[in-house]
């Protein structure tokens, strides 16, 4: 499982969020994750400024883990772990 560490790791599905206005990015984001298996990777395209201020740091407060934060040119890329299991403890 050491390879889900890597950067290397082709993601399971991407989704281009460039244009895209807060909260709706996070909103396309979280659905689409949703519709994910359990572990699954999801690569996210994001603008500068607020979506890349706000989408990873609500992603985590839902209890999503992001694994890699990269700046490309014009914009960012996320990649967002679906969580193993559901959290039906909390």
């Amino acid at each position: 499982m050491s390879q889900f560490n890597s950067p290397l790791v082709t993601p399971d599905a991407q989704l281009d969020l460039r244009g895209t206005p807060c909260p709706i990015n996070f909103v396309r984001t979280k659905l689409r994750l949703e519709q994910m298996s359990p572990g699954s990777l999801l690569e996210v395209w994001l603008d500068p400024g607020e979506p890349i201020e706000q989408v990873p740091d609500s992603l985590t407060m839902e209890g999503y883990s992001i694994e890699q934060i990269e700046d490309r040119t014009g914009f960012f890329a996320i990649r967002v772990r679906c969580p193993a299991v559901a959290n039906t403890d909390l």
